[in-house]
Order: C-alpha cells, then sequence, then structure tokens
C-alpha cells in the first residue's frame, strides 16, 4: 500500500499563506524555505513542494506512541485511524517534516503535540536517538518503506507519553494496542507504505517482540 505521508501541521487560518501545502490526510508534514509574502517563511507553496519533491530528499520525524508502566516496559502501542481520499482505512503512527531550523527534539515534540494534541505530555529522552533511520522511495522495493510522491527520509522514535491523547480532525480515533496485537500480520496489513515493518522494529528496539 503506497504511503502518503502527513504534509502540514494545522495552523490558524489567518496564519497559512494563500496557495500553502493543503492539510493531507495520512500523509509524512512541516519542510520549510518560505516564499515571498509567507506569513510563515518556513512553508512551502503547491508548486516550490513538488519542485523540491523533485529535486531533494524531504526530512521527516516519525513517532511510535506508547504507554509505558513503572518499570519502563511498554504496554500499549498507539496507531491512529485514518481515512485516505479513496475512502480507504489506513492505520499509521506520528509523523511529519522538519522545518528549516528546526531541531529534531523541537520537531518531534511538535509533530507529536499535533496528532495527539496538547494533553498527551509525550517524554522525550535527554538526548533524543532514532531506534532507526527509514528511506522511503518513490519506486517500490529498494527498501521495506515506499512513497509515490518522494524520496524521504525519516528518523523514527519510539515516545511514551503520560497524558491525555485527543488526535488531530484528520484522524478518525487513537487505538490502543498491546504490544503483540500492534506485531501481528492484520495491523501490518493496514499501514500504509510499510510501516508495519518499522512498528515492528520500534517494539524489537525497546524489548516489546516476544
Amino acid at each position: 500500500m503506497p504511503v502518503r505521508t502527513p504534509d502540514p501541521d494545522p495552523e490558524p487560518e489567518e496564519s497559512r499563506p494563500a496557495g500553502g501545502e493543503p492539510f493531507v490526510s495520512g500523509s509524512l508534514g512541516g519542510f520549510s524555505a518560505g516564499g515571498a509574502g509567507s506569513v510563515n517563511p518556513g512553508w512551502l507553496s503547491d508548486l516550490e513542494l513538488a519542485e523540491a519533491r523533485r529535486r531533494l530528499p524531504m526530512l521527516y520525524v516519525e513517532a511510535v506512541p506508547v504507554r509505558v508502566d513503572g518499570m519502563g516496559v511498554v504496554t500499549e502501542v498507539g496507531l491512529l485511524l485514518r481515512a485516505t481520499p479513496l475512502g480507504e482505512m489506513t492505520r499509521t503512527i506520528v509523523s511529519g517534516r522538519v522545518r528549516y531550523g528546526e531541531t529534531i527534539r523541537d520537531a518531534l515534540f511538535r509533530h507529536v503535540e499535533n496528532d495527539l494534541g496538547p494533553m498527551a505530555f509525550p517524554l522525550l529522552p535527554a538526548q533524543p536517538a532514532p531506534f532507526t533511520v527509514a528511506e522511503y522511495f518513490p519506486l517500490p522495493g529498494l527498501t521495506a518503506f515506499h512513497d509515490d510522491r518522494q524520496h524521504a527520509v525519516s528518523l523514527a522514535f519510539v515516545v511514551p507519553v503520560t497524558g491525555t491523547c485527543d488526535p488531530r480532525q484528520d484522524a478518525l480515533e487513537l487505538t490502543w494496542l498491546t504490544p503483540q496485537e500492534a506485531a501481528s500480520d492484520a495491523v501490518a496489513a493496514d499501514m500504509e507504505g510499510g510501516r508495519g515493518t518499522l512498528l515492528r522494529m520500534a517494539l524489537a528496539s525497546v524489548g516489546a517482540l516476544r
């Protein structure tokens, strides 16, 4: 299933430049470069984004939200449920582009908050280090990951959340699964772009696969 990696973060209508990136359900969001007249100097117009995607790898962060017990053992994994423009139901994780001049830590926190709500309270480590680097290519088969629009490089993290999660509007719900349920073939089949493989790698990195 081809991936549509989340495009931009929700911003107030008054701060969105005319002709800016559309809100694409289920896509990888927030690369920066900035066109003339943009309120946000890091916002790309549709044409600028398309041109950048033809010429440059796009940098993303992805996060697998988890609940942990008092010993730090993963007990639940959170997956977002989204509908594609074709009406298909897919499961995905938190993801989005890194803005120009933004640290990885800030990008990760921003996308977790955007996708799960301001009360999710993610616990980022003192030194964020991804459990893997996922490479998405427009041509399938080069890696386990595929995005038919672009070449994307994604830093992937496991992020514990301690608060109440309220997914943003383009997500229908956030489902909490046990690690065993999340690693199942049925869940992998519902995930786009090879993210079922990424999810299993995340669980393996924290010793949650049995």
